[in-house]
């Protein structure tokens, strides 16, 4: 997965990634010639005492290390601009597959796990390509390198590289190896720690108002701690790994300079050459440490890199139609014949069969326990989902057949739980129609009854709203969902419980408003509050996804005893007749 994630995001960035090796071979390079230098100096300077000599291999060394800086450098910048540039692209890749993504692929990953695959996920890839470009490209140039070279300055010393670099990358082996599971686990620990966060700040009023505070702690407290003891355990195995690393290099050193020494007493070397040695001894063991540091990240990249192809591989459910429908009658007709949607792997659907008609003129009003699958339904018809049975039609064409853009200007939902985005009441408004007129938002505002709270803020239109609308109440949350669903002016309006945090008195007055409002098109609404739903000319109950009775009020209480039930857990006897 790491691998096929990199060769699709890497491939715009050859050019700049063959530079960055080009730059890498060449202060690699440098860096193994200084060694022999430093021997020359030393056997035909030092010891005979060739000061000349001595300044004249000095200054050659000195332009190699100039030339090492320059590259070493050079290639930083470039690996670096180039793995930041793959962080963006992955995540825009992230970002543009969960848009086209269906409500039913979103909720099977979830926000928390999306956001850390998105950030924390990217991040250990793009830092594992970074490491990559400064260090691993770098390190196999750098062990060959000093063994050939380490070869050529004394054959029978190097006999101990075949004892100390297998020793080096066994040891190495058995670390990484218990490593991966470790870093799996840690992301998936991250994901819980994401979610738990986002549902306490989300649900912080409601916390407080049962005083859940310490329980709320203590549950934060467990999956905090799951995620260190995850990271101690990963952290264990990082501490034991340097050492070990470490250990095998004194050792080695000691071991050059024991068998070296031998060597120059019996005649078999020069001084300057087992200095050389030593030094190309450290740089094979230190390209060793480097690719091991590599070994350690890239078990964690693999991870995150199996986790983020899972997001770009998943198809969406919600399919754009090859030849799309670019034009309807657009009189508002919507109809359901014979739905169905399951889940995949449920064992039941969650509605099925379900045959429904809304007119133009007309509210339709759908009402039923809770997880009858009212949402559901509502959720099939701008195509947040898509049926798996039975087919949506708005003015008698199939949902799926029409053109997406198409189908948004038709159709507008305001959802059980309205979302309102950062920026201000006006930029809100004109979501749905960017070139609405102020005259406009403020007729629509004073239909949804939002009017009144919006003038009493100091900048009126312009006034600030905070992520989610947390800078406002629930109540004015939804009528100012509602009121940008008004100034998109489709044909067929979908309110899913739209109205439970109104009280009475701005209910009726909402909905007296709206049937002004919007008396010529379809209005289909999910409600709770059978004071919302009771004036429809029809009314549909669900129970247990299926359709149990379809009339008007005064017909299903007489003839439903599902309908009965609700209205008289809310009404007396006598306002359910009235």
């Amino acid at each position: 997965m790491l691998i096929q994630l990199l060769k699709t995001y890497l491939r715009p960035y050859r050019r700049p990634i063959a530079l960055v090796v080009l730059l890498q071979l060449v202060q690699t390079l440098a860096t193994l010639y200084l060694p022999t230098l430093n021997a020359d100096i030393i056997d035909g300077g030092v010891v005979t005492g060739d000061t000349g000599y001595i300044m004249r291999i000095g200054g050659w060394m000195l332009a190699v290390t100039a030339l090492q800086i320059v590259c070493s450098a050079a290639a930083v910048y470039f690996g670096a601009r180039t793995a930041m540039a793959l962080g963006r692209d992955v995540r825009a890749g992230i970002f543009d597959k969960v848009q086209r993504l269906s409500a039913r692929e979103v909720g099977h990953f979830g926000a928390p796990s999306l956001i850390t695959r998105t950030t924390n996920d990217i991040q250990q890839v793009q830092m594992l390509v970074l490491m990559t470009f400064t260090l691993m490209v770098s390190a196999p140039i750098m062990c060959v390198g000093g063994i050939i070279l380490a070869l050529v300055q004394d054959v029978p010393l190097s006999a101990l590289l075949l004892v100390v670099v297998p020793i080096l990358i066994g040891v190495i082996s058995v670390i990484v190896v218990r490593m991966r599971p470790l870093f799996r686990l840690m992301q998936e620990r991250i994901d819980l720690v994401n979610r738990v966060i986002r549902e306490q700040i989300s649900g912080i009023r409601v916390i407080r108002a049962f005083v859940r505070d310490e329980h709320e702690r203590v549950r934060f407290a467990k999956t905090n701690g799951d995620l260190r003891d995850v990271s101690l355990a990963v952290g264990r195995l990082m501490s034991l790994m340097f050492p070990t690393v470490m250990l095998v290099v004194n050792a080695s050193s000691i071991l050059v300079l024991w068998f070296g020494a031998h060597r120059i007493d019996s005649g078999g070397m020069q001084i300057g050459a087992l200095t050389a040695f030593l030094s190309y001894l450290m740089q094979i063991l230190m390209a060793v440490m480097m690719a091991t540091f590599m070994f350690v990240m890239i078990p964690r990249a693999e991870v995150c890199a199996e986790r983020i192809q899972e997001v770009l591989t998943t198809e969406s459910s919600v399919v754009p139609p090859a030849k799309a429908v670019t034009d309807l009658p657009r009189h508002g007709e919507l109809e359901l014949r014979g739905v169905e949607f399951r889940y995949p792997g449920a064992e039941s659907p969650v509605i099925s069969g379900i045959d429904l008609t809304a007119r133009p003129g007309e509210t339709t009003a759908i009402i039923g326990s809770t997880g009858a699958g009212k949402t559901t339904l509502l959720n099939l018809v701008p195509r947040l989902m898509d049926a798996t049975a039975g087919t949506v039609l708005v003015d008698g064409v199939d949902v799926r057949h029409i053109d997406p853009a198409l189908l948004s200007a038709t159709v507008s939902m305001v959802p059980q739980k309205p979302y309102l985005f950062s920026g201000t009441v006006a930029s809100n408004l004109r979501y749905g129609r960017p070139d609405a007129t102020d005259a406009e938002l403020w007729r629509a505002l004073e239909v949804a009854q939002a009017a009144d709270f919006v003038r009493a803020m100091p900048e009126a239109l312009d006034a600030p709203i905070a992520q989610g609308g947390t800078n406002v109440s629930g109540g004015q949350r939804q009528r100012l969902a509602i009121a940008r669903t008004l100034v998109a002016r489709p044909e067929v309006y979908l309110f899913d419980d739209s109205f439970s945090a109104l009280d009475y008195a701005t209910d009726a007055a909402l909905r007296d408003a709206l049937r002004t409002e919007i008396a010529d098109a379809t209005v289909v609404i999910v409600a709770q509050r059978v004071s919302t739903i009771r004036d429809a000319q029809t009314i549909v109950v669900l129970d247990e996804g299926r359709v149990v009775g379809t009339g008007t009020h005064i017909e299903l209480m007489d003839t439903n005893a599902t309908y009965r039930e609700i209205v008289l857990s809310q009404l007396t006897e006598q306002e359910a007749a009235a």
